[in-house]
């Protein structure tokens, strides 16, 4: 009996150390964003540092985001009039296009890919500076390597999320416009009208709350995993960055869905 009641708490034993180690980690990362959110205003030295951040993260992503959001729209435009179509509600596309892009698939992927391109090269950065000592030359010159390091970033993460979310929004729309009307012929007024009718302030508020809320966590989770690189087991070097820029990418992408689930479910 004790035998049976010693193998029944194994894995369980094992699911607790696992969960344990996922809040532990967590915890530290949310003391991390704590820290780097504080430091922001530390030093009037940071604001350009903040801009030239912004001018990366931001301004160098607006194309890729124009890109992805145009054809967004557009498949979602072509996908939406063929299942309205089976119910003869066509003209309700605008708004069914606009809802989806303004409440869900901008700020989600918006994030996704700014987490791919600039994400992983906020990773790979520090982490560099890391393993070649640079992050403990700050400290040995009296530099706080978060406030210089991590702070900037994040500034520029919470500014430009929410600006790169209104460029995929509206472009997202006139892509749902480019098939729905252009193509597929419906009705041009009809759309306009009806994203015009369906779309409220809330929508757009719930959308910027989840870009601010996808940026602090993008920007927390890979600078996290660049400034404890050195930290990798079994990994140094070259390979240990490379580990780390692929699980904040993975990480940052995991914790967008779970955080936009549990976001959606407290605004409807």
């Amino acid at each position: 009996m004790s035998q049976d009641k010693s193998t029944l708490s194994t894995p369980v034993a094992a699911l607790g150390r696992v969960t344990l180690a996922v809040l532990a980690r967590l915890g530290d990362m949310f003391l991390f964003f704590l820290e780097s959110l504080a430091l922001i205003f530390s030093s009037p030295s940071q604001f350009p540092k903040a801009v030239r951040q912004t001018y990366f993260i931001g301004v160098g992503s607006v194309l890729l985001i124009l890109l992805i959001g145009l054809f967004t729209g557009m498949v979602m435009g072509l996908q939406t009039y063929y299942a309205l179509s089976k119910f003869g509600s066509e003209g309700f596309l605008g708004a069914a296009v606009a809802l989806a892009v303004v409440r869900e698939l901008g700020p989600v992927l918006a994030a996704i890919m700014v987490t791919g391109r600039a994400g992983s090269s906020m990773t790979a950065e520090i982490g560099v500076m890391r393993i070649s000592d640079q992050v403990d030359a700050l400290e040995v010159m009296g530099i706080n390597p978060v406030s210089y390091l991590v702070s900037p970033k994040l500034a520029a993460c919470l500014v430009s999320f929410p600006i790169l979310t209104t460029f995929f929004d509206l472009i997202g729309i006139v892509g749902g416009y480019v098939t729905g009307v252009a193509l597929m012929g419906g009705n041009a007024g009809v759309y306009i009208s009806r994203v015009q009718d369906s779309i409220e302030w809330g929508d757009v508020w719930v959308g910027y709350v989840k870009a601010l809320v996808f940026g602090a966590i993008v920007c927390t989770v890979c600078c996290y995993k660049g400034y404890y690189t050195h930290l990798q087991q079994d990994l140094a070097g070259p390979e240990g960055v490379s580990s780390s820029t692929t699980q904040a990418v993975v990480l940052s992408s995991v914790l967008i869905l779970l955080s936009d689930y549990l976001l959606t479910s407290i605004f409807l």
